[in-house]
């Protein structure tokens, strides 16, 4: 049996482009200043922010992996790269040999509470500030929907 491929139409190709353009130049506006002020590209900074939100600071590997949408690899690399700038150590888990876990150290605290006010600032300047409150409510909304499509919750 063929499968007959549903090809966008022209308003549907437009809109595609268009998301897939302003969330790749949002993304790579972000990870560029975060690099320059901070020192760390946004994946750093998403691990960071993470561990800062939980109790203890601290979690799985495994858990934190999920919770950035990163491999476990190459979370593992990333975490690795911080422990070397003493923003996170690596625990043994207590109930389980095999597992590790993350913790946020006072200067990784201290790192990320000094980045934050500048990316705060460039996410209100690249996203919020050039949107409406109407199309902030749409965005979420979309971005809701698109979340518990693809992950299926």
């Amino acid at each position: 049996m063929t499968v007959m491929t549903r090809w966008l139409d022209h308003d549907e190709q437009q809109t595609w482009r268009a998301f897939l353009t302003a969330s790749r130049a949002l993304s790579d506006t972000l990870d560029r200043e975060l690099q320059r002020d901070a020192g760390m590209p946004h994946a750093y900074y998403e691990i960071l922010v993470r561990l800062s939100e939980v109790p203890d600071r601290r979690l799985r590997m495994s858990e934190l992996a999920d919770l950035t949408g990163s491999s476990r690899s190459r979370l593992s690399h990333a975490v690795a790269r911080l422990e070397t700038a003493g923003w996170v150590r690596r625990d043994e888990c207590p109930t389980d040999r095999r597992g590790q876990i993350a913790v946020l150290t006072d200067d990784g605290f201290a790192a990320l509470a000094a980045a934050a006010p500048g990316h705060v600032e460039g996410v209100r300047r690249h996203l919020f500030d050039a949107l409406s409150p109407a199309q902030v409510d749409q965005l979420r909304r979309i971005s809701e929907t698109l979340v518990a499509h693809l992950t299926g919750s």
